[in-house]
Formats: C-alpha cells, structure tokens, sequence
C-alpha cells in the first residue's frame, strides 16, 4: 500500500476540518513551533531552505577548505566564501572601504555629476533613483529591451510613507539613516536624517502603488532615447556612467513615467547637498552587510528587527552562504543537482505537468462563462506553455567574475558588475529560452508571462510538496497545486493580457473580459475582508493580491480534476482514515503552514502580492464544491461557503 505523505503529528484533533482546515491539518504544529531568533518566520518554505541552505554550505565549505589547491570556479567559490568569513578582516578595516567612495559622493559639484556617480555607481550594486533589467519587449517578444522604473526609497513602498499607520516606522527609518550616516562620518549626521526622509517622502509622492504596477497596459510605456530624455533629461549621463552603450538604450520602456518626470522636477529643486547625503545613504545601505560589526548591526536593527520583528540576526555562515549565492549561484547549484536531484524526479513531474495541462484544457472546453473565440485562444496560449524542471540545459559561465579573498566588498561589487554586463549582453540578442531566472536550489517556482512558461526548481521538488513514493491524492494537492498555481498565472488578471507568444494584446471579446472580471471582483471582495491572526486589524488587500489569489484558486481546482484524469475512474484508497479527496486537501493545507511575527505580517500585507497562508488555505478551499463534498461541509460548519458565493474561474 503506498505511503499516505500526510504528517499527522502535525494534526489538531480537538478542530475539524469543516470548520478550519488550516488549524486541522496545522494545529499540532502551529502550537508547538517557535520561529527561530533569526528569522521573521517559520513554515513549509523555511524548513524546505534550510535543507537546501545545508546542502549548499556543504559544497561550498568544502570549496572553501581546499583554498588555494582549488582550481577555476571552485577557487572562486570557496574565496568567496572565505572572504566573507574573515570577520577580523572586516574589523580592522571599519569604514575604510567606503572612505573614498563617500569622499566622491561630496566632492560632486553640480546635479549632473551626481547623476553620473550615481550611474558609476550601480555598477557596484548601490540603488539609486531606479532599478533597470533586460526583458522581452511586450510588444515584440522576440526580442530583448532594457526596462526602468522608479526606486530611490529606503522603506519597502510608497504607502510607508503616505499612510498615517505607518507614521512610527517612517521615525523610525530616520533614526536609522541618522545612525548610519553617524557611522560614515557624515556631517550634521541628525539634520541629514530628517533630510533624508524629506526628499524620499517627495520621491514617494511620486511613485505609483503596487496595485498600478499590477497592470501591464500601464506600466508598457515604449520610449525612444529622446522621449526618455525628455522625461529625465539626466538618463543619457547615468547610462554613459554606468557603461551601457547607445546601441543598448536606443529604445527602452520606462514602467513608470511619471515617477522620472518627478525625480527630474526634484533634482532640479532640491539642494545638491541633500541629494549628496541621499547618494551617501544609498552607499552605505549597499555597503553595511560587508563592513563591520558596527554597520551591520545598526543595518540588521532597522531592516531585521524594526521592520520584521527578527531578533537575530543569522549565523555569520549563512549570511556567507548567501552572499555566495547570489554571486555564483548556478556554479554551486551545477553541484547541488548532481548531488541532489534524482533524475526520476523530472520524469515524475513532467506526468504531473501534462496531467495538469490537461485537465486546464478540460477545464477551459468546459468553461460556461467564456465564448467559444476567447476559449480558442487561451487553448492556443495553452498548448504553446513551456515547463522547465529541476535545473537548466545551459550554465552561466562565471569566468569574469574576478575574486580576491582579501577584498570582501570588492568581491561583491565585481560579482554585480559582472552580472550587469552579461544581462546587457542579451539586449539586442534573440531571446535566450534556456535562461533560468531561479538557481535549482531556490525553494520556490515562478511563471513568465513574457515566455509563456512555468519553472519549478530542483530544490521546491521536495515533501511535503513532492513526494516521489507518496500517494497520488498528496502530490497533486502539494506540488499539482503548485504547478496549477504557476500555470494559472498564465491566466489570472496580469497574465491574462499576455497571449502564448508573450505579446501583449487583448486576446479576449468584451463581454467574455467583462464576465472574467466580475468573478475576480467578487475574489477581491473575499479576500478585502480578511484579518490574519498574526496582524489583527491589518486587512489584506484584495487587488494586490488578486493574481496570487487567482494562481491559487485556479491551481487547487485544476489540481484536483488533474488527481481526478489520473485515477482514471477508480475509487482512491483510505488511508490514515481519510478518502482520497480529503488527503488532497490535506496535502494543499499543509503546504503553507507557517507562523510569523507580527511586524513581518504588517509588511507583508503591505508589499506583497500573496495572501496570509491560512487564507491561501481556507479562502480558497471554502470556494471549490469538491471541498464542501470531501468532508461534508453543511452550513452549520466554519468552512462553509454558500454556493452562490464561491468563485469559479478556471
């Protein structure tokens, strides 16, 4: 008899599951976990990454044991490593690193020269005024362009510093920018503190908010090197600085146009030396994780503990572990699968993909509110879906980065300069379509909308999501969810504007669009009313959200027809007393269990595009019939959700 793959130590019998799943299939662990010192929070994900963090540290640290016997990326890999380790070398040099970098900062002269340093700058990882990235143009997808968007903040959103709510964190970022520039030696470090947040405050007012930034139609914005010079007449200067090549920017899409012509309208009327002492910030911010303990401890007091709750910050190892990753991650994640991905894996999942394409197919056939043109089309968009598992065909070679274990900043800022020019490389290029934006060791999976494809790293293939013995019912409501998820991106309220080459056109007839939105509507109403447990009184917002929600919605429904085609009519054993169906909604629950501190809650209702995950777990599971019917949910129960009020989409 095959394994069940429920963990039922995990389970709460005092709750049932008709009346709070999450808390069912969570409880026993929900009580009994502590969320480490270290972190914001504790859950599936967490504990899946600290398996794939050990696995990792133990390629490296056996790289960085060879040390100069070691040859190519592995020397780059361990005196990377080791770099970052020698915390008595990080001491004795203090602000030394940055002592001539900040002198530059100040001996600016004029608004273009800062510009320009700040374009020198980015070459070293420092965020400036905006961040810049090469993608497929969404209006001719076959080819790569440069896209730009506003940035300059120092807090995670715009809505930190408008929202009244917020008014404590926003004082206590300035005390924070006062202690830093007080570390760099800053003049007038309390005044510059105020002045700081004054002008991000400005820049804020000018940014759009993160339920804006969800529609493509208004972030698509074309725009010729003139009609970008002419909304920030500095660009020339920074992309001269920052090295990337006329032929490069000849074209770009500016995602947010109005913030550049408010940035420009701010330079020109704000002081020089309060744009001094922002760059001097941004310098600093970028710099503390590499300096001494003084820095990253008064880095860590804000962004750790103030912002998120953390009350340590992580063992100096796993910090290295991650500065490592993020400057030669395919290197190590090229050994990670070796080690660590059995084959049979991918060809287990590739069953599942295609059982879910199928079941969408079925699904979207089947579909009463769509008209039969638009259903032709999203079938199109359907079959042209492209799913990328454990690993990448092609590797990125690592061979410019230039390593010194004596120079730990240095190592970082050429490990970043040396990413910049391989993604400008691509500008120009046909698109490259064996490209991962993920390393196989990142617990996570993402759909591109611009590629049309859906990528599941080595590392997520894992229990509780995948189990490669387990039961059929587990793995479709763990990782079948997760697959439904990233494929319903194809189709949620963003993804939707997308057709299967990538193009950015409406694909849909009005009425089959008008219907489409009335049943998210009906989703962002759900969603607006919920509180989570760890942040009473913070609600979730139902438009930020309303992708993800969509991704789960329609990931869970198509899910289980997907455990459905592949029992191909026969009836599912029980197992640890539950039926088939009600192990597929175990298995979905016990993906996202999770606790978390309170401030990390508030940020993250404010900032990110996922809902709390007992709603990700109860508010979807309450809309799908086949829920109500596995358990036997009748209007007396907590999970109960009157037909007429569940949402069905796809």
């Amino acid at each position: 008899m095959p394994l069940s793959g429920i963990d039922l130590s995990t389970i709460d019998a005092g709750v049932r599951p008709q009346d709070d799943l999450y808390q069912y299939v969570n409880g026993g662990w929900l009580t009994s976990t502590v969320i480490p010192d270290d972190r914001p929070l504790e859950g599936t994900f967490t504990a899946l990454r600290d398996a794939s963090e050990l696995a990792v540290k133990e390629i490296i640290e056996q790289a960085a044991a060879r040390g100069a016997e070691a040859t190519g990326i592995e020397r780059k890999i361990g005196d990377l490593y080791n770099s970052f380790m020698d915390e008595a070398a990080a001491e004795a040099k203090g602000l030394d690193p940055l002592r001539a970098r900040l002198a530059e900062v100040f001996a600016t002269t004029s608004v273009p020269e800062l510009v320009a340093l700040a374009g020198r700058l980015f070459r070293a990882d420092v965020g400036g005024l905006f961040y810049i990235y090469p993608a497929p143009d969404a209006g001719n997808p076959d080819r790569i362009l440069l896209y730009t968007g506003q940035g300059g903040l120092g807090l995670p959103d715009e809505s930190y510093y408008r929202e009244e709510k917020f008014a404590a964190m926003v004082q206590a970022y300035q005390e924070h920018v006062e202690a830093m520039l007080a570390l760099a030696g800053v003049a007038d470090p309390d005044g510059a503190g105020g002045r700081v947040v004054a002008l991000e405050t400005a820049l804020a007012s000018h940014h759009w908010d993160n339920v804006t930034l969800r529609n493509p139609q208004k972030t698509y914005n074309l725009k010729s090197a003139a009609e970008a010079a002419e909304l920030f007449p500095l660009l020339a200067d920074w992309f001269d600085a920052a090295g990337i090549a006329p032929e490069k920017r000849t074209e770009l899409v500016m995602s947010t146009p109005d913030f550049f012509s408010g940035a420009a309208s701010l330079l020109d009327s704000e002081p020089l030396a309060t744009w001094q002492e922002w760059l001097a910030m941004r310098v600093v911010s970028a710099a503390a994780p590499y300096l001494s303990s003084a820095f990253v401890d008064a880095n860590f007091a804000f962004y750790g503990t103030t912002l998120s709750g953390t009350p340590r910050i992580k063992d100096r190892w796993k910090r290295g572990v991650a500065v490592v990753e993020a400057a030669l991650g395919e290197a190590v994640g090229q050994i990670y699968v070796a080690r660590h991905f059995p084959e049979g894996n991918k060809a287990r999942m590739q069953g599942l993909v295609a059982n879910l394409i199928e079941a969408y197919r079925e699904s979207i056939t089947g579909l009463e509110w769509m008209g039969e043109e638009t259903k032709l089309e999203a079938l199109k968009k359907l079959d042209s879906f492209r799913a990328k598992i454990g690993y990448p065909d092609k590797w990125i070679d690592y061979s410019a980065v230039e390593v010194d274990p004596a120079d730990l900043l240095g190592n970082v800022e050429r490990a970043h300069s040396a990413d910049v020019d391989r993604h400008l490389d691509e500008v120009g290029k046909p698109v490259d379509r064996e490209k991962w934006l993920m390393t196989p060791q990142t617990v996570n999976a993402y759909y591109h909308p611009l590629l049309n494809e859906i990528v599941f790293p080595a590392a997520i293939l894992q229990p509780p999501f995948f189990t490669a013995d387990a039961d059929d019912a587990v793995n479709y409501g763990g990782i079948g969810a997760v697959i439904g998820h990233e494929i319903g991106h194809g189709f949620d309220d963003q993804g939707s504007q997308y057709d299967g080459s990538g193009l950015l056109r409406n694909w849909w007839t009005q009425d089959d669009r008008t219907a489409f939105e009335a049943l998210t509507s009906k989703l962002v109403a759900q969603f607006d009313a919920l509180s989570p447990t760890a942040a009473p009184g913070h609600n979730v917002n139902g438009k930020l959200t309303l992708g993800e929600n969509i991704g789960d919605l329609g990931g869970l429904t198509i899910a289980y027809k997907a455990y459905l085609i592949s029992l191909d009519g026969q009836e599912p054993p029980v197992l640890d007393g539950m039926t088939g169906f009600q192990r597929f909604f175990a298995s979905w629950a016990a993906g996202w269990r999770q606790v978390i501190r309170t401030e990390e809650a508030v940020r993250r209702l404010a900032t990110d595009p996922h809902s709390p995950n007992e709603f990700r777990t109860n508010a979807i599971a309450k809309n799908l019939d086949a829920f109500h019917e596995a358990f036997g949910v009748t209007e007396q129960d907590g999970m109960w959700m009157p037909p007429q009020e569940r949402v069905s989409i796809w």
